[in-house]
């Protein structure tokens, strides 16, 4: 072999030993690279674990004051730095005020019909979902000192009967009870919502009220409850909604996901409310 060839074939076999160790650095590389990539993918936080903290607001109907009072307690131990504030009133109002811009995070009504108030407006994010139902019930003063035993007993002569404003969800289903069975009341006022017109018996203001089986258990010994059979054809269905303008999303989310689950179906049921 030539001096010259001897030459061309050591070349050779630089060149071959210099690519095999730029292939075998570039494999290194690639390995570190994506098991740096996986590492990383790894260690990224997830929506679900995200840790939650704010404010959530919550408008929800009179009727959820007591147990959703419970609910936003329970919520605040379980996520240490959020805090729930609740706007308590008719579901009419409450509506109106999304609609009219309130910031809130959660609207829980106390009729289909109120919340389409806010979900022909656009102002809902997705699908309501029905949580619980409610039934009506005759609140009378301690001991039913008047006997007031039916729907019909309160149509009596000289009898001061509360009922909710028909715009409100309890008085709309007062008002399909009273027709259903064919009679006549004239309340001596209507209310905007369900814990005014039980305040009136509370405080001996009026001998009667028809509100929901709910608000006669919170009230405890200050009224006794009476029930009605047409009360069956006037139930309510509520349904909580998620806002699309919510300032607090993700907390907003796993509020609605509390009352929905277990825990939160246990406190409802425990309330009076009956299962969807």
């Amino acid at each position: 072999m030539t001096r010259s060839a001897r030459r061309t074939r050591r070349t050779l076999q630089v060149a071959v030993a210099g690519t095999a160790a730029l292939l075998a650095l570039s494999a290194c590389s690639s390995s570190d690279d994506s098991s740096s990539d996986a590492d990383s993918s790894a260690s990224a936080p997830t929506d679900s674990s995200k840790k939650l903290s704010g404010t959530v607001t919550v408008f929800a109907a009179a009727s959820l004051k007591e147990s959703f009072t419970t609910l936003g307690e329970e919520f605040e131990k379980d996520h240490p730095g959020t805090k729930v504030t609740f706007n308590f009133g008719g579901s009419d109002t409450l509506a109106a005020g999304i609609t009219g811009g309130a910031p809130a995070d959660v609207f829980a009504a106390a009729s289909p019909k109120t919340m389409a108030i806010v979900t022909d407006a656009k102002d809902a994010s997705g699908t309501p979902s029905t949580f619980v139902r409610n039934q009506l019930e005759i609140a009378t003063l301690p001991g039913n000192p008047d006997k007031v035993s039916s729907l019909k007993d309160l149509t009596k002569a000289g009898l001061k009967v509360v009922l909710c404003d028909k715009t409100v969800p309890c008085g709309a289903a007062a008002q399909k009870a009273l027709d259903a069975s064919g009679l006549k009341l004239t309340p001596v006022s209507y209310e905007q919502d369900v814990k005014s017109a039980l305040t009136k018996v509370e405080l001996k203001e009026a001998d009667a009220a028809v509100v929901y089986k709910t608000d006669v258990k919170a009230a405890g010994d200050k009224v006794e409850g009476v029930e009605f059979p047409e009360s069956a054809d006037a139930v309510n269905d509520y349904p909580i909604a998620l806002l699309k303008d919510a300032p607090n999303a993700d907390a907003a989310k796993a509020f609605i996901e509390l009352v929905q689950s277990a825990e939160g179906q246990k406190v409802l049921t425990e309330a009076g409310f009956l299962k969807p």
